[in-house]
């Protein structure tokens, strides 16, 4: 029987939970808890949990329960991420997780509609399926994944749609980042306006 996701989002399809240390981005080497949700259909050749992409694959669960789980751990942060998470109402599971006073972390492929209260938004478009421009103005972070050198030219397209507070990063994409950071460091090199990002977690052997 397929789902259905209730639209207050007080249920949602959630893949896996856990307690980790940020690989990426601005916020790389803090403690925060993780919140994947099942569902995407952005669908990335190079994604590294393509098994969240079928939400029906992942039980619905009340967000009550998830903010529950959340709070049971040092690190008042929560980094929701999936799959897609905008493809649900998060305003319900982010107001709860506020209310216990954790900090909301977002990362989205900006495609859907920004529901949700949050601390940090992390912007990661996929050529897919463009972000919405609502999105992409609010973003606290953009992350662009260098898979091929045409990556360069996405992430300078996307850069021209963020505000100028916004934090740009490059980030080798795991399987091809022999070949890609080089080019990274580089690039960054000449256009300072960059960052680099790296999967840290993997170098560390964590979730």
């Amino acid at each position: 029987m397929a789902h259905v996701i209730p639209e207050d989002g007080s249920m949602l399809p959630l893949m896996e939970e856990f307690y980790t240390i940020q690989g990426e981005g601005y916020n790389t080497g803090k403690a925060a808890y993780f919140i994947r949700l099942g569902g995407c259909d952005v669908g990335c050749h190079w994604c590294d949990v393509k098994e969240s992409w079928d939400a029906e694959l992942h039980a619905l669960t009340p967000a009550l329960q998830i903010v529950e789980n959340a709070g049971k751990y040092p690190s008042k942060a929560v980094v929701v991420t999936g799959g897609e998470p905008l493809i649900y109402n998060l305003d319900f599971l982010t107001g709860k997780l506020k209310e216990k006073g954790i900090k909301t972390f977002i990362e989205t492929s900006g495609a859907y509609p920004l529901s949700g209260y949050w601390d940090w938004i992390c912007l990661s478009p996929k050529k897919f399926k463009a972000p919405q421009l609502k999105v992409a103005q609010m973003a606290n972070e953009l992350k662009v994944i260098i898979f091929n050198k045409s990556d360069f030219e996405f992430a300078e397209q996307n850069a021209k749609l963020v505000s100028n507070t916004c934090r740009l990063y490059l980030q080798p994409e795991w399987s091809k980042s022999k070949e890609m950071t080089p080019l990274i460091v580089a690039y960054v090199m000449n256009n300072p306006h960059w960052e680099i990002s790296l999967q840290t977690h993997k170098f560390l052997n964590i979730p």
